[in-house]
């Protein structure tokens, strides 16, 4: 006897059935029987990726699609630790309607018509409660309470160092003057052109990471999303990239059959091009 007919469905009941189904061992799928949270979560951060480029290019009909993505890493979770007996899917929505309404008493409980200072001050301290929280639940000694607590070591690191310097710059540790944090920057390019020369690969690789940090700070002062802009040159060397591959390949040639000053040159008129269609 053939297997039910399954549909689509705008029901997120649907979705966790077909979950199911693809988890149910003798009829499921054999790659999604023999994963794991662990092998599953660079999945779900690539998706998080995929949602954010998505956004980026303004592309909503592809936002749509990249957002069920990230929603099936979220079941496919969920279906793991069900397996497990840890919680299912309906315990995760509930968490996080419960974290919603407990995080915002401006909009569910008492306190009203608070300022944006406030709503962010009243934040963190309940996030803090929280965080106390379950540290007492898991019982054993507390660990020491700081400032730089809560942000993820598994964040992205330009993002992680952004939000460290955030969290720092609420109790005055920061630069008042975007000029100084460019200066920062100028110092430590000096700094890894040093440790360049020096030849210590060690140094090299630290004064190099406190210039990709100060230049965090830096788009943080601007208001810019450090992660984002990354995005957006890499994009912009791919782009101009396969420009200089287009026009080679007009000749018959790749560029491994080209030079350095030629390519440079392909290069800037990629740029110059843009230029002119932007204008």
């Amino acid at each position: 006897m053939p297997p039910a007919r399954v549909t689509p469905a705008r029901d997120i009941a649907r979705l966790i059935e077909i979950m199911s189904a693809l988890r149910t061992p003798g009829s499921g799928c054999a790659w999604d029987l023999e994963q794991s949270f662990a092998t599953i979560a660079p999945y779900t951060i690539e998706e998080a990726y995929e949602v954010a480029d998505a956004i980026q290019r303004g592309d909503l009909e592809d936002l749509k699609d990249e957002l069920g993505d990230l929603l099936l890493q979220v079941a496919f979770h969920a279906r793991m630790a069900e397996e497990e007996g840890a919680f299912a899917f309906g315990d995760v929505v509930e968490a996080i309607t419960a974290k919603l309404i407990r995080r915002h008493p401006h909009v569910f409980g008492e306190a009203q018509d608070r300022t944006p200072e406030a709503i962010k001050a009243a934040w963190g301290a309940i996030k803090a409660g929280e965080k106390a929280e379950r540290a007492a639940r898991r019982g054993g000694e507390a660990a020491a309470v700081s400032l730089l607590d809560g942000v993820p070591p598994a964040l992205p690191a330009l993002t992680r160092a952004m939000k460290l310097q955030e969290k720092a710059a609420t109790v005055g540790f920061d630069w008042d003057d975007v000029a100084l944090v460019v200066g920062k920057v100028r110092e430590e390019i000096d700094e890894v052109a040093e440790a360049v020369d020096s030849g210590d690969r060690d140094a090299i690789e630290d004064e190099i990471g406190d210039l990709l940090c100060a230049v965090a700070n830096l788009a943080r002062h601007a208001g810019v999303d450090p992660e984002a802009a990354a995005r957006r040159s890499n994009a912009k060397f791919e782009r101009r990239f396969r420009a200089i591959e287009a026009a080679l390949g007009r000749q018959g040639r790749t560029p491994a059959d080209s030079d350095l000053a030629e390519m440079d040159a392909l290069w800037n008129a990629a740029k110059a091009q843009e230029r002119k269609a932007a204008e």
